[in-house]
């Protein structure tokens, strides 16, 4: 199967001109090992040609190609949603709910739902952790800036904390982000736990949260405020100023799907041109998630 291979919104729109088109792309990503029935585990079927279906030869099962995945009863239009995955993952900041909503002719709700869908799948598999250097810092977001060193106590802002992996030349090769409650050992922990090798060199800065997790990992505490912290503080000021400039506000609970969403970008900034067939490989292979899974209960 020919893979969509460009960065180019002019190749997007000549390559996926129909929902049909879109649909061919999905049922080939879908069913590129093989048709097998999903009730009877049949592997003979017949294709629908006007909306590539699949009905099976043995129990008549019909199989659509967004059934199972994050396609899944869209209501607004297959190619719509491609134009909402295009739009999210070869941008170089992301784009408001409000914006994607008028660009393609949809409500709010409906294009911010999808969105979170599209977020959701980018999320990392924390299967390949950080290896050689690593830096660590926990930073807020949100409320106004006092301008004071040290960590904010005001409750309103929320707590994050960062991981940025650096080569030999020290150039970012990867980066990612948790959302905690405090500044405790037990909360910095999370991102060391999914995100980074026990054999890996962490430089982190002398807050004493950090201190407990020397029994697991390599870890070396200098002040923040040296040459050390440049590409952290480099990559928490673009994520800070891409929330800011996009969104007038993100809540607390949906936060970290923007963190995943700022760092699959950045993570694969030198594959630009197979970002877009990355992203609807992982919405193929989730499981639909509906309106009541993403929504925050007030």
């Amino acid at each position: 199967m020919e893979i969509f291979k460009s960065e180019s919104i002019v190749d997007f729109f000549d390559t996926f001109q129909t929902d049909y088109d879109c649909l061919n792309y999905l049922a080939q990503k879908k069913w590129e090992n093989g048709f097998k029935c999903k009730k009877c585990n049949h592997t003979k079927c017949t294709i629908r040609k006007y909306n590539l279906a699949r009905d099976c030869n043995r129990c008549h099962h019909i199989e659509s190609p967004t059934a199972n995945t994050m396609f899944h009863k869209v209501k607004f239009g297959i190619r719509k949603a491609f134009i909402i995955v295009y739009e999210m993952c070869c941008t170089t900041k992301s784009i408001s709910a409000s914006h994607m909503a008028k660009k393609i002719g949809v409500s709010r709700p409906t294009a911010w739902l999808f969105m979170q869908k599209v977020r959701i799948a980018m999320k990392s598999s924390e299967l390949h952790d950080m290896q050689g250097a690593v830096i660590v810092d926990e930073f807020v977001f949100g409320g106004v800036e006092d301008l004071k060193q040290g960590r904010s106590s005001d409750t309103k802002k929320k707590k994050l904390v960062g991981a940025v992996e650096i080569n030999e030349k020290r150039k970012i090769k990867r980066a990612y982000f948790k959302r905690i409650k405090d500044y405790s050992s037990k909360e910095l922990n999370k991102i060391f736990e999914t995100h980074i090798s026990e054999e890996a060199t962490i430089t982190t800065d002398k807050w004493s949260g950090y201190k407990p997790l020397k029994k697991n990992y390599n870890i070396k505490q200098i002040k923040s405020n040296t040459s050390d912290f440049f590409e952290i503080n480099t990559i928490i000021h673009q994520l800070k100023s891409g929330l800011r400039s996009v969104y007038s506000w993100v809540h607390e609970e949906h936060i970290e799907k923007y963190l995943n969403e700022f760092s699959y970008r950045l993570n694969r900034s030198i594959h630009k041109q197979t970002i877009f067939d990355n992203l609807i490989n992982r919405l193929t292979n989730n499981k639909h998630i509906g309106y009541k899974d993403i929504i925050i209960s007030t």
